[in-house]
């Protein structure tokens, strides 16, 4: 790892100014991608500012039926948070399965979001959730914000402060985990709100995250997984490598939407 230096923010405001005045500032939140990066000498920034100190960034709040999430709130915390679960059980569950306990207590769901792993989980809840993503210049809806594999809206300045959504009256997410990483190789989040449903696809797309339009159309018409079979999936977008073909994960991709739609009833 190249020489760094740590700085412990107080308040966002105070991250994105430190961050300006560096070098070539980072935001640590969790990480659980950046950290190892450095450790191989694939980055490294002149300065690291630890965000997940930061109170106003921290906690779960469910008002009526609008959930917010702080960034800087760890999988853990989401997976165990007792207002969540009664308000969006489907979120909850989604934390409980990412990585294992260490990344659990350590990974951030504004980390995660920011970084856009392809096969990380929480893109697709953000998209499925009809999302909006709050940080310290703007909203941006979910749909906008993750622009393709590792490549979000955010500017460099930026910096995510927290996520919010309307709690659907149906959702579940089901995902094919690779045995060793836990990383989605197909993850599929359903989510319905009267008519309106959305599905989001992670793990198994070249470009990243994406809405499964005509798996959309299918479910509105009819909320079962039998709707999922006059649906296809290109096997032209899908990732292939030494995990799984892009003809698997085509075929992982119907198939954990048909379990989503069995899980959220």
């Amino acid at each position: 790892m190249y020489e760094t230096t740590y700085h412990r923010a107080s308040s966002a405001d105070d991250a994105v100014s430190r961050a300006s005045s560096a070098g070539d500032g980072k935001f640590l939140s969790g990480g659980m991608t950046l950290l190892p990066t450095m450790k191989q000498r694939l980055a490294a920034p002149s300065d690291l500012i630890d965000v997940t100190h930061i109170a106003d960034m921290k906690g779960v709040s469910v008002s009526g039926s609008t959930v917010t999430i702080g960034a800087a709130t760890t999988h853990a915390e989401v997976a165990n948070d007792a207002g969540l679960k009664k308000a969006c059980s489907s979120l909850a569950n989604l934390a409980s399965h990412i990585g294992d306990p260490a990344v659990r207590n350590r990974g951030t769901i504004g980390g995660s979001i920011a970084n856009n792993d392809p096969a990380a989980d929480y893109p697709a809840a953000m998209l499925a959730l009809g999302a909006t993503i709050h940080t310290t210049k703007r909203e941006v809806s979910a749909d906008e914000f993750f622009t393709g594999m590792f490549e979000t809206a955010l500017a460099d300045d930026e910096l995510i402060t927290a996520v919010s959504f309307d709690a659907p009256s149906k959702g579940a997410y089901a995902k094919f985990p690779n045995p060793a990483s836990r990383y989605a190789m197909a993850g599929v989040y359903v989510a319905q709100s009267g008519g309106d449903v959305r599905v989001a696809v992670t793990g198994a797309s070249s470009d990243g995250v994406y809405r499964a339009a005509d798996m959309e159309s299918a479910l509105a018409g009819s909320f079962n997984e039998g709707a999922i079979d006059g649906c296809s999936v290109d096997e032209g977008n899908m990732l292939s490598d030494i995990h799984g073909s892009a003809a698997y994960r085509a075929n992982l991709v119907k198939v954990m939407a048909k379990r989503a739609v069995a899980a959220a009833g």
